[in-house]
Parts: C-alpha cells; structure tokens; sequence
C-alpha cells in the first residue's frame, strides 16, 4: 500500500470514529477513559498536536468541536451526565 492511500484511509477511519462517538452520546468520557484508556478530549488534544506539527493555527476549543461536532459546552450541557467532571 502506497503512504498516501494509507494516509487517506487512516483520515477516513479518524472520521468514522468521531461521526460513531458524535452518534453514541450516550456513552461518558468517563466510560471511555475507563475501558479503553482514552475519551474524546484526548481525541481533541491528539487532533490538536497534529495540527500544530504542521504549524496549523488551531485552539483547543476548535479540536474539540470538530470531535465532539458542537462546541464542548453545549455537548457537556446537553450530554454529559453524572458528576460532571473535566477530564
């Protein structure tokens, strides 16, 4: 397999799992970090490390609307269930 055919279908995969955790908002960060060691906040942050290794302009808050599909607060506000705590 040729690296841009890998990259394009590794970007496809990234994209089916944030639309899967966008649709699965039933499930907590909090259920995620605790089976399988990470949450959609270390989604975002690992967004935003790729986006700064190519010197994109890109804040926190932007990695995480595009996983989360909204802003942050609005899906804690709308989602989040429980003791409400920051991961």
């Amino acid at each position: 397999m040729d690296k841009q055919t890998q990259i394009e279908l590794e970007a496809a995969a990234f994209r089916r799992l944030t639309a899967h955790l966008q649709e699965r908002t039933d499930v907590q960060n909090i259920d995620l970090m605790n089976l399988a060691g990470f949450c959609r906040n270390c989604l975002s942050k690992w967004y935003l490390a790729a986006a700064e290794e190519k010197g994109l302009d890109v804040d926190y808050d932007n990695a995480r609307e595009h996983v989360y599909g909204m802003p942050y607060s609005e899906w804690k506000d709308k989602f989040q269930t429980g003791s409400k705590q920051k991961l």
